[in-house]
């Protein structure tokens, strides 16, 4: 299972454990049981501190506990976690095995405090880059507080399971039986849920921060950057962010950020948090901007204003608030949102397994889902809108040579159906013809591109009719002291490398901002 570099490298992470850990696993005579017994009977023989016992007892099979000898300290993963969620085993052996993780120390003492018995159940696919977020954070909950409990479940192997629940969609986190929440949660988002109070204790110290010079709205890469840059010019510096990491987290396979030859979305995304904590900058998280004040006058306070109820004041602000996936917005697309229609290929296409499914959109993002989908699911339908496809040439030969795809050009999807439960099919209009058709399949994957995160802004700083900031060279907007940044502006072609060099360029047009301001201009929000 593991290979002699992964081998040298668990071993050197398993010196860390500081108390001993047993895997317990629980097996049939399925192939699958007997590859999870050579992975556990591998990481076992790396370390003294870590040994290997079957039971056989739990009803979930293949699956294994990982528990600290002696105590009800445990995580247990149903299936065999690797792909993505490798990550998530190792965190997993370690943190059980008594090494310290790396959350805030306010944030542990809350999940240790809290009052009830709680019993997670997450279900995730090997190729979601967004499940071992969840995974992880319930592991580490689970570690910190013997009343949480967590079990990560395999979709894929478990597909009776996935049906049963009607699961169309990963990460699906289940509480106590009920459905808990869909999607990337981390620790803080899940504490959000299980402590109520947790939000308005967390606005109000966010109210009481004294005013920023530089406040930067949105943690995506141009975000990162615009901080990186302000803090290094020694002023001080904030972020707020409704998702530290931004739209990047949901990205599968980058390959052209310069120097990188390849990394994965949430890869980056964690190396861009960890560069902005090394420069001491004010970063608020799970935070939604709602409003925007501009100053009354020149070189006053800018107050930007929270979806929890915080506020917050600067000299400065960039806009760097991203773009989210656009939708069909038809009937239907709503209510059977994670029922059958999603938006992430790569996290959800292994739930689809041997299914017909759909692909909303031609351009590259759509071409690649549809290639990815193709070799798991029975068929895939591509649906377009324009006379032909969008995509690079090299992707529409790829696509060609598919056996289970076809393509329909053309095509406006005018409805999403279902049976209330689950998707069943879709309903789309020939363009050419006027003529009106319906397809029979269990899922629709959507990519037709993004829309900017400005509705809050309306009204304060110049929009283009598509809802775009409109900035300069500099990257100032319509207002003074109010700067934008990435995809949410005007700036063409949405890449992560132009995202990160307009981030620092609106963030050294701030700073030349201050510097510039008359003597006699209000002064009370300058670091001391």
């Amino acid at each position: 299972m593991l290979d002699a570099n992964l081998k040298t490298q668990l071993k050197t992470y398993l010196a860390n454990i500081v108390q001993p850990i047993e895997l317990v696993a629980s097996l049939d005579g399925s192939a699958k049981s007997g590859e999870l017994e050579a992975l556990l009977g591998e990481i076992a023989a790396l370390s003294e501190a870590v040994s290997y016992v079957r039971d056989d007892e739990e009803a979930r099979r293949p699956s294994f506990l990982i528990r600290r000898v002696g105590t009800d300290v445990s995580v247990r993963f149903a299936g065999i976690p690797m792909g993505h969620e490798f990550t998530s085993l190792v965190l997993a052996l370690l943190q059980v095995g008594g090494h310290p993780s790396k959350l805030a120390q306010e944030v542990i003492e809350q999940v240790q405090a809290l009052d009830g018995d709680f019993a997670f159940e997450s279900y995730f696919s090997l190729s979601c880059q967004n499940c071992p977020d969840v995974v992880q954070a319930l592991n580490l909950m689970s570690v910190l507080n013997p009343r949480i409990r967590h079990v990560a479940i395999e979709g894929g192997l478990f597909q009776d399971e996935v049906t049963a629940r009607q699961i169309m969609s990963v990460p699906a986190i289940f509480l106590n039986g009920e459905p808990f929440g869909q999607g990337r949660m981390n620790v803080e988002q899940i504490l959000a849920k299980l402590d109520t109070g947790s939000s308005a204790r967390a606005a109000e110290k966010i109210s009481a921060k004294a005013p920023f010079d530089v406040l930067v709205v949105g943690g995506g890469p141009a975000g990162a950057s615009a901080a990186i840059y302000a803090a290094r010019k020694g002023i001080r510096t904030a972020i707020a962010a409704e998702r530290v990491g931004g739209q990047v987290l949901d990205t599968m396979s980058i390959e052209n950020f310069i120097s990188v030859p390849h990394t994965e979305g949430p890869r980056l995304a964690g190396d861009l948090e960890r560069h902005v904590a090394e420069y001491g900058v004010d970063v608020m998280n799970l935070q939604r901007a709602e409003t925007l004040i501009p100053a009354a006058e020149e070189g006053g306070l800018h107050e930007v204003r929270l979806h929890s109820g915080a506020s917050l004041k600067a000299r400065t602000v960039i806009l760097a608030t991203g773009a989210r996936w656009r939708q069909m917005n038809v009937p239907g697309e709503d209510a059977y949102r994670n029922k059958g229609v999603t938006y992430c290929p790569h996290c959800d296409g292994p739930l689809f397994k041997g299914k017909r499914v759909a692909v909303i959109g031609g351009g590259n993002s759509g071409v690649e889902a549809a290639i990815d989908l193709a070799g798991v699911v029975a068929h895939v339908t591509l649906i377009e809108y324009a006379s032909d496809l969008r995509a690079d040439a090299v992707l529409q030969r790829k696509l060609a040579s598919l056996p289970n795809v076809k393509v329909i050009t053309s095509a406006l999807t005018t409805e999403v159906t279902g049976d209330g439960t689950r998707v069943t099919g879709l309903t789309y209009k020939d363009r050419n013809h006027d003529s009106v058709h319906q397809i029979e399949l269990e899922g629709i994957f959507v990519q037709i591109g993004l829309v900017p995160n400005t509705e809050w802004l309306r009204d304060t700083v110049a929009l283009t009719l598509h809802g775009e900031i409109e900035v300069d060279h500099r990257g100032e907007t319509s207002r003074p002291g109010i700067f934008g940044a990435g995809d949410v502006t005007t700036v063409p072609y949405k890449q992560i490398v132009i995202a990160v060099g307009e981030g620092s360029k609106a963030s050294l047009s701030a700073f030349d901002y201050l510097i510039r301001l008359p003597a006699d201009a209000p002064v009370e929000a300058i670091a001391a």
